[in-house]
């Protein structure tokens, strides 16, 4: 493995590289969702600009020789223990949520809810649509996962390297992925993206406390969603 692995290591790491895949890595995902099929629907669009930018990551981790293994992809060593986290990162998601509802009316929000994003325009008809629930149900589960591998294994370890191997540049890296991530749900500056962005935190900080094993996460994403998903059809 090179010195521009993301493993510390004793040799100096060359941050311009970070940089210049970080910039790449940025740039797709978001010029990517500029193309949009609308005989495909949001779902469908959805996952293709994903797996685009899951390509993308992929390549620069070859070129950095990196593995998603070593990114926290890789086998639990005690199952329960990950399920175990898996709960406590659903509990603090839904008190997190339960404490936003309450405060979100008295902050400054500079964008109103988009009415777009409503689960009629994104998933269509869900009420008591079970049949297409489980439908689409495989797909949601699939972006809730590929989510986990790209914000927070790719980006908070690239930019954490970017910033230096520090508790500072940890910090740095979980706060910008959780910005990110928020603001990529709605393009704006709204309750949405303050909501998705505070569950991209707490998902941020559980990856670096728990040891960096993204299955955790995963369960819990996939979890998060399934529950959400039930919801939109009751």
């Amino acid at each position: 493995m090179n010195s521009d692995s993301i493993p510390n290591t004793s040799k100096p790491i060359d941050r311009k590289k970070f940089l210049f895949d970080i910039v790449i890595y940025i740039s797709i995902m978001f010029l990517v969702r500029e193309i949009y099929f609308p005989e495909l629907g949001f779902l469908t669009n959805g996952i293709f600009w994903t797996l685009t930018t899951l390509v993308v990551a992929t390549w620069r981790m070859r070129v950095r020789n990196v593995t998603w293994g070593e990114l926290g992809l890789c086998k639990p060593k005690s199952i329960l223990k990950t399920f175990g986290v898996s709960v406590l990162i659903l509990v603090a998601v839904v008190i997190a949520m339960i404490v936003f509802e309450m405060v979100k009316d008295n902050l400054p929000m500079m964008a109103p809810e988009a009415v777009s994003e409503d689960s009629s325009s994104r998933f269509g008809n869900l009420k008591g649509n079970w049949m297409r629930l489980l439908f689409i149900m495989p797909v949601v589960l699939l972006e809730s996962m590929l989510e986990e591998l790209l914000d927070r294994g790719f980006l908070i370890n690239w930019i954490e390297r970017l910033f230096s191997s520090t508790t500072f540049a940890t910090a740095i890296a979980v706060v910008l992925q959780a910005v990110i991530f928020g603001f990529r749900h709605s393009y704006d500056f709204s309750a949405r993206s303050l909501s998705v962005g505070i569950i991209g935190l707490i998902m941020g900080i559980a990856y670096v406390k728990s040891g960096r094993n993204l299955w955790p996460l995963i369960i819990a994403h996939c979890l998060l969603n399934t529950m959400s998903m039930i919801d939109r059809v009751q």
